[in-house]
């Protein structure tokens, strides 16, 4: 089965394309397309009714000396389904339409007649003002109701669209305002918690002025870090029995620092030295 599917073709080494010579045709030749009817239609020969959307094998070419600012219109011939008459209709770019040529006509469409229904109205309405004064007089008022009546409308739209556009500002504000106090409450407890952590840090780590050995306490002092333990903290919750438990504190802390030890002597081999002993002089 899939031998007779294969779509290569063999070109001999030899093939030149230049060789073969060109189909020569019509300069208006007709298109065989397969095409569904674009309007209903009725034939003139038989009367048959033609729906829109029936499918057809039409013929198709184009028109000679017709366009419309450089579009091309086309034309299409199909036979009726009853009695076989050629019918043929064309484009209309200018309506962006199909429009009825030969062997049919189109069927009522009331869309299509309502501009020529407009016109009429118009110029009858027109010739009747003309004749009768007091008519013009009514359509006058006519007019100028409706024009009030779209005005009205017209200020009621507005007024409802302004009263939505101010609720849509107050809803944002709402939740403009809602949103700053949340962030407001954020602050303030995030500012609470770095207060507390400042008391502890203050309450764990204290500096303390201490007199220094053997001179004035206003003379000399030396500045002391204290860290002060859970149970030393409770112990020191008043103000003078913290100031008398940092003092104590503070005593038994040594506040010179301890002394250098003493270097070893090197000895004199290790440096590569030999002593010589002086001989003792005779008596």
């Amino acid at each position: 089965m899939s031998e007779r599917k294969v779509l290569n073709k063999y070109f001999p080494p030899d093939f030149d394309p230049a060789l073969i010579p060109r189909r020569k045709g019509p300069k208006n030749s007709q298109q065989v397309v397969r095409l569904m009817a674009p309007f209903s239609m009725r034939c003139n020969t038989c009367g048959e009714y033609i729906y829109k959307g029936k499918k057809f094998n039409a013929r198709k070419e184009t028109v000679e000396g017709e366009d419309y600012y450089g579009i091309k219109i086309f034309r299409f011939y199909i036979k009726c389904t009853l009695c076989s008459a050629e019918i043929t209709f064309k484009t209309d770019p200018k309506n962006t339409d199909y429009a009825a040529e030969h062997g049919a006509s189109r069927n009522f469409e009331p869309w299509r007649e309502e501009k020529a229904v407009e016109e009429e109205d118009r110029l009858a309405k027109l010739e009747e003002e003309e004749n009768n004064p007091m008519k013009a007089l009514e359509n006058r008022q006519v007019d100028s109701k409706r024009e009030m009546d779209i005005l009205d409308a017209l200020q009621d739209i507005r007024a409802r669209n302004a009263r939505n556009e101010r609720m849509g500002k107050s809803d944002d504000l709402l939740a403009r305002s809602a949103v700053e106090e949340v962030e407001d409450e954020e602050d303030k407890a995030r500012r609470a918690e770095e207060e507390e952590d400042e008391r502890l840090v203050r309450e764990v780590f204290s500096k303390i002025h201490v007199p220094a050995p053997g001179g004035s306490a206003e003379s000399s002092s030396a500045v002391l870090t204290v860290k002060r333990k859970a149970d030393q903290l409770d112990a020191m919750a008043g103000g003078s029995d913290s100031l008398a438990a940092a003092t104590a504190l503070s005593s038994s802390v040594p506040l010179q620092p301890p002394a250098a030890k003493k270097k070893k002597p090197v000895p004199a081999k290790a440096l590569g030295i030999k002593l010589v002993k002086k001989p003792k002089a005779a008596a």
